[in-house]
């Protein structure tokens, strides 16, 4: 299975958990709806900014969304 394929679903399904609509994750972003929605479907890949943009969103790491691991507890973050 590509690792692409493997964030469509957790993406929705955190959404879903949190009972939120695509409109809601989309302003957090500060894009469209139907930009979303083909990040949701897979229509369309997202670009790094926005796949870390969403970690930070639904509070997981990077490599839960990507399917590299299942623990979805984000990591810590680093002293700056």
């Amino acid at each position: 299975m590509s690792v692409m394929k493997v964030v469509y679903p957790r993406i929705r399904n955190l959404r879903e958990d949190r009972d939120w609509t695509q409109q809601k994750v989309a302003d957090l972003l500060f894009i469209n709806r139907r930009t979303y929605s083909t990040y949701e479907t897979g229509t369309h890949n997202m670009t790094p900014e926005v796949l870390v943009k969403l970690s930070a969103i639904y509070e997981v790491s990077v490599d839960y969304l990507l399917g590299l691991t299942d623990n979805t507890e984000p990591y810590p973050r680093g002293k700056k």
